[in-house]
């Protein structure tokens, strides 16, 4: 797989997730429009995920018995028309149908990992996932900083109008570069191929392991970047949409950062590159926790968080794609689908936790997600060694 059709599957995947993530950093501006309470606007983006989540497991298989050329290119054209009743909803009951579409729609991501992992060879198969995965984290990182600056200049809504116009662009460059790849296939029913994904768990334990692992920390991960726009939109900080889509920027390094780790993983240090992650995710929140005496200490913070996620998932997908190569589709959709349980437990628990117990509040329950994650992971170190020997 050429570096130049990588850097484009990393592309498209970051425009995609994107979708799902820009309202972040707008979630006090979409309380005043449409008057949704704070304590419940946390569920715009719960709503996204839990569709997300549905699309993980309605849509992503499709890749395994269908063209998966046809079915990126399709998924992403309908995505363009969900963003666009986003962008023009008048009232919340249209919002959230919108934010439904985007969330489910946006799985395409899932499904142009799987592709990609299986043009690549298998020597360079965890470099491909890695440089690919971590377009997705990019992308959702750069969502709020883009979200944030397209608001300050012409309005929440630009961001989805924008957004769907850039689809289509990417549209267009599919349409002509995106190669057929000829595969055997199995004949199943559309029931039969959705009862697989189930039977994958029961079979295969790294997938079971290493999806548990994914649920805690993109938990951990959805926990801070849902409730930050909460502290510093406020005195006595008072940040604009703008600033506080910048520290998506931040989170960019320690994304770039991670990507190496499905190279470590292709050398079997898969296991040793998750704890040490996992340590990293638990420091993290001490620093988080001081971001109303310093936003320095915040800065650093999600630096490490945002390196210890990304080096744990690309690790996650490297080792679980090659259990099974004629469902690629399926153990990225089965795998995902704990990720977006995660992400919307994190979202709509974070806004309720600060509501009540504020910024500390948040901080304890990231670091005793962050404690559970590295307990379990220790606790599964022999039965992981025993699946990769």
């Amino acid at each position: 797989m050429s570096r130049y059709m990588t850097l484009l599957f990393a592309v498209a995947c970051g425009m995609s997730v994107a979708n799902i993530y820009f309202a972040q950093p707008l979630l006090d501006q979409l309380s005043s429009e449409f008057g949704i309470d704070y304590s419940m606007i946390g569920m715009v983006i719960t709503i996204t995920q839990i569709f997300y989540g549905l699309g993980l497991l309605l849509l992503v298989p499709l890749g395994d018995i269908l063209n998966q050329r046809r079915l990126i290119i399709g998924q992403m054209l309908l995505s363009m028309i969900a963003l666009v009743i986003v962008g023009t909803a008048p009232n919340s009951t249209l919002l959230f149908a919108g934010m439904a579409l985007v969330g489910i729609l946006a799985v395409v991501t899932q499904t142009l990992v799987a592709f990609a992992a299986t043009m690549a060879a298998p020597a360079e198969r965890g470099r491909v996932v890695g440089i690919v995965t971590s377009g997705i984290v990019i992308g959702i990182l750069l969502a709020r900083s883009i979200s944030g600056i397209l608001t300050d200049l012409a309005g929440w809504r630009s961001v989805y109008l924008v957004s769907a116009a850039l689809m289509l662009v990417m549209v267009l460059i599919f349409f002509k570069l995106l190669p057929q790849v000829e595969r055997e296939v199995k004949t199943l029913s559309y029931p039969q191929l959705l009862g697989s994904v189930l039977i994958l768990f029961v079979q295969e334990r790294m997938l079971r392991i290493r999806s548990v692992l994914a649920l805690l920390i993109f938990a951990d991960f959805s926990i801070l970047w849902t409730s930050l726009v909460l502290p510093l939109s406020r005195p006595p900080f008072s940040l604009s949409h703008s600033a506080i889509g910048a520290f998506g920027l931040v989170g960019v390094a320690g994304a770039l950062a991670a990507a190496r780790a499905g190279k470590l993983a292709d050398r079997g240090y898969g296991q040793r590159t998750t704890g040490i992650a996992l340590i990293l995710l638990l420091i993290s929140w001490l620093f988080i926790s001081y971001t109303e005496q310093s936003l320095f200490a915040l800065v650093i913070g999600i630096v490490l968080l945002d390196l210890a996620v990304q080096a744990v998932h690309v690790t996650n997908q490297t080792m679980i794609l090659p259990l099974r190569v004629e469902a690629r589709s399926r153990l990225t959709a089965g795998y995902m689908v704990f990720y977006s349980i995660g992400s919307a437990s994190g979202s709509i628990a974070s806004t309720h936790i600060y509501a009540h117990y504020g910024w500390e509040g948040v901080c304890l329950l990231g670091a005793s997600v962050s404690a559970v994650a590295l307990l379990f992971w220790a606790m599964t170190r022999r039965a992981t060694a025993a699946e990769v020997k």
